[in-house]
């Protein structure tokens, strides 16, 4: 077993013990007067997620609402750069997002994740950390071909060409949201409406 690796049998020393703050989650939200989610934006390498991920921050900040976006490429760079693209660090990875998320969520943040995060069980295992209302799938619905045709680190080409391994939607498995919260299909829109969509629903949901 690898230092990043942890089982789901794994379990805390029964020396660690949780300390409760005397400033609550309650406390935090009502000072920054909203209502705080994980925004999960799940889909293809590029699809849009940090594109409209971003608009939606902007969006916010313009509301006067606390938000921070964590984005998948960036997270990598710190946090998470000891992982590969295996379908096991690809786990792992979306692992610890979900736990930075969950202590961003306590904090009362509107948090914005942009992850492929392509499979079902592990984006399950995100929203299980939270309680009911503090998790929004949000599917960024792209067609593989507008996907290829975007290209903008040229990835695709490189894993069509063999030269990237696991690449999702290639070589690695993307499933799909069957009932994200948030489902936003992208071919046919602009950023700006794809934005104006997500802070609609948050509107309409009433977190903002």
């Amino acid at each position: 077993m690898t230092p990043y690796e942890i089982k789901q049998n794994d379990s805390v020393s029964d020396d660690v013990v949780w300390h409760n703050s005397t400033v609550t989650h309650e406390d935090r939200a009502k000072q920054k007067n909203q209502k705080p989610v994980v925004l999960w934006f799940t889909g293809l390498s590029g699809s849009g997620k940090s594109t409209v991920a971003n608009a939606v921050e902007s969006k916010l900040l313009s509301l006067g609402k606390h938000s921070y976006l964590l984005d998948g490429d960036n997270v990598r760079h710190g946090l998470n750069k000891d992982l590969g693209f295996s379908d096991q660090d690809r786990v792992e990875n979306i692992r610890r997002i979900g736990e930075v998320a969950k202590l961003f969520v306590d904090s009362g943040a509107i948090v914005l994740t942009a992850f492929i995060s392509p499979f079902i069980a592990d984006r399950t295992q995100v929203r299980e950390l939270l309680s009911e209302d503090q998790f929004l799938e949000v599917f960024i619905d792209t067609p593989l071909e507008v996907c290829e045709q975007r290209d903008p680190k040229g990835l695709y080409k490189k894993a069509r060409a063999g030269e990237i391994k696991h690449f999702t939607g290639i070589d690695s498995e993307y499933q799909a949201p069957i009932n994200a919260e948030i489902h936003v299909k992208t071919a046919n829109k602009s950023i700006e409406e794809c934005a104006e969509q997500i802070v609609s629903a948050l509107i309409t949901k009433e977190y903002i």
